[in-house]
């Protein structure tokens, strides 16, 4: 009887691997095969002169020590992103912590709180393109904030927060922050929502204030979420693109203090230089691992990473 039970328990497994088969087909194609051929042009010489086409001729880590390692200016890039990014994530974070702490405590009873919900995360679903529009109306240098702080004595008339480093980063910050604090805090939101109830009541059996219960109790167990939050914004902006691109213009003025590595690595593509292109590719895929594990690690996952 319990062979019968056997074959049939095998037989209903069968369907999940033909409903996986979309799936592998779909990340062979553009994921898979994308990764290994960008591996494999890393290594060779390879790009386009106008209608002529160089290689792919084999030059070993060439590619690597003349574009990555002896490139000066990719570590000034990687610096310029890592800016951007902790402008744009430390507000993100410390606000979406707030307001999924708001959201999920029912004591309140908020009215109307899904159309807060919806407020808060449309930002994530408008394109960069209209908030970059959005952004040169306001801020350029005749625009409505740059008139009202100059009214009020805090800038000159003649500040331009696009030609100056710390404003124009900030700029990007705020944008980064601005699109992705609705996400994150849905996803705070629902690792809030998740903890037992019990858990805060005898935590206030104890006498544990607000303050308390949300450093002892809900920061430790949400801390997978958080995990994931800050793993998935440090792989998004390792990938910083769209903003900066489209806020100065691809230039990444001024003196390309904004220009991000993904926008260096874009303009290699757009020269038809797939081995350089390859070559800073891997190099990015090598450094998002490493902060990830270091991430992880320092997380108190040291256990996980170890295969126990």
């Amino acid at each position: 009887m319990s062979n019968v039970n056997n074959r049939k328990v095998v037989r209903y497994n069968k369907w999940g691997y033909f409903f996986l088969i979309p799936f592998i087909v779909v990340y062979i194609i553009f994921q898979l095969i994308p990764l290994c051929s960008t591996i494999y042009y890393s290594f060779y010489e390879y790009y386009r002169v106008g209608i002529i086409e160089v290689g792919p001729n084999w030059v070993g880590t060439q590619n690597y020590s003349t574009h990555v390692f002896n490139n000066p200016d990719i570590w000034k890039y990687l610096g310029n992103t890592a800016a951007m990014w902790i402008i744009g994530f430390i507000p993100q974070i410390l606000v979406s912590l707030l307001l999924g702490a708001w959201f999920s405590d029912n004591r309140l009873k908020l009215k109307a709180e899904g159309f807060y919900k919806v407020v808060i995360y449309l930002p994530n679903v408008i394109m960069a393109s209209a908030f970059a529009m959005l952004f040169f109306t306001l801020f350029g240098s005749t625009g409505p904030v740059h008139d009202i702080l100059a009214n009020m004595g805090i800038i000159d008339q003649s500040y331009d927060f696009f030609h100056k480093t710390g404003s124009t980063r900030a700029l990007v910050g705020l944008m980064n922050f601005l699109m992705w604090f609705g996400n994150t805090t849905i996803l705070l939101m629902a690792g809030m929502l998740g903890i037992d109830p019990s858990l805060f009541e005898a935590s206030e059996v104890d006498g544990a204030n607000s303050t308390q219960k949300f450093f002892k109790v809900t920061l430790p167990l949400l801390r997978p979420i958080l995990l994931f939050v800050v793993i998935t914004s440090l792989i998004g902006g390792i990938q910083m693109f769209d903003v900066p691109q489209i806020l100065t213009s691809g230039d990444g003025f001024p003196k390309r203090t904004t220009m991000s590595i993904i926008m260096y690595l874009n303009k290699h593509l757009y020269s038809k230089n797939y081995g350089a292109a390859g070559s800073l590719s891997v190099f990015l895929f090598v450094i998002t691992a490493i902060l990830s594990v270091i991430v992880f690690a320092v997380s108190g996952n040291k256990d996980k990473l170890k295969g126990k």
